[in-house]
């Protein structure tokens, strides 16, 4: 199985703010993307693939709301909190936290957790708050990746290294699987390596023999759940990372770097259609 991963991020604001949304009007936004793609999407049906598109909060209910009859696409949230409403217990007093019960309410079926500029903002609330427990984070994260399950999510659980950890990058991998997945369900997670390092304008991707090695290594920890390539799936290097075994896909973002920075629908069917070969 493929897995086809589309990380929206906060791509709904529109450039006049700051933001690099210009293909609809914010309103329109989520159920945009989904109606200009999944049509073309079914060319793929008995392919072993499937397409995840993860949206801000905002356009889930337009985009669930856009999915036509047996809809190659499925619709996720980015990110859930780490306690849940249930029977007998919290009903929903949850102000200002998305809860995997919540999100599955909306239609949601997909989560993904761990994203580097999530752990990113964990660890600056944490050092605010004059915590030094490197590990806290990963704990954390594992609350909400079985909150997701619970409410019946499969989640894409992100993992990487940054430059400072880069040497040691087989060790922070362990830490981050080992305490993000401790008495998870795996059958409902997938993980996106993350070379955080390699992340952004003027730095290096990493080479085929290094994401190879990373991904063999991932399957190793986890006992074989698949791995996707996170650090971004673009027009570049989607025929390389469909040439590499040990990774089952990728995290697509931005479809443009230059000029009219942003993502654009047709751009992210060209390079699916590349790194599917047709």
């Amino acid at each position: 199985m493929k897995h086809i991963y589309l990380n929206l991020k906060r791509f709904d604001i529109p450039r006049e703010y700051g933001g690099v949304n210009g293909i609809a009007p914010v309103g329109e936004w989520g159920s945009f993307i989904v109606s200009s793609t999944q049509e073309q999407l079914k060319r793929y049906e008995g392919r072993d693939v499937e397409f995840t598109m993860f949206f801000p909060e905002a356009h889930l209910i337009p985009a669930v709301s856009a999915l036509c009859a047996k809809s190659p696409v499925k619709v996720g949230c980015q990110g859930v909190y780490r306690e849940d409403t249930s029977p007998g217990g919290g009903f929903g007093a949850f102000t200002a936290n998305r809860t995997a019960n919540a999100a599955r309410a909306l239609g949601c079926t997909a989560a993904i957790i761990g994203h580097c500029e999530e752990r990113s903002d964990k660890l600056g609330i944490l050092a605010e708050g004059g915590a030094k427990d490197p590990g806290a984070v990963n704990r954390i994260l594992n609350m909400e990746i079985k909150r997701a399950v619970s409410a019946g999510l499969s989640v894409l659980y992100c993992v990487g290294e940054s430059q400072e950890e880069h040497e040691r990058w087989r060790e922070v991998l362990k830490e981050q699987l080992d305490s993000g997945l401790e008495g998870v369900d795996r059958s409902m997670v997938t993980i996106a390596y993350e070379p955080i390092w390699a992340i952004g304008p003027g730095k290096t991707p990493p080479d085929r023999d290094y994401i190879t090695a990373a991904g063999a290594y991932i399957k190793k920890i986890t006992d074989g759940c698949p791995v996707v390539y996170g650090g971004g799936l673009k027009a570049d290097n989607a025929g390389m990372l469909a040439s590499v075994p040990e990774m089952d896909g990728g995290l697509i973002a931005l479809t443009r770097f230059q000029g009219d920075i942003g993502f654009y629908p047709r751009e992210y069917l060209e390079i699916i259609k590349t790194y599917m070969g047709f």
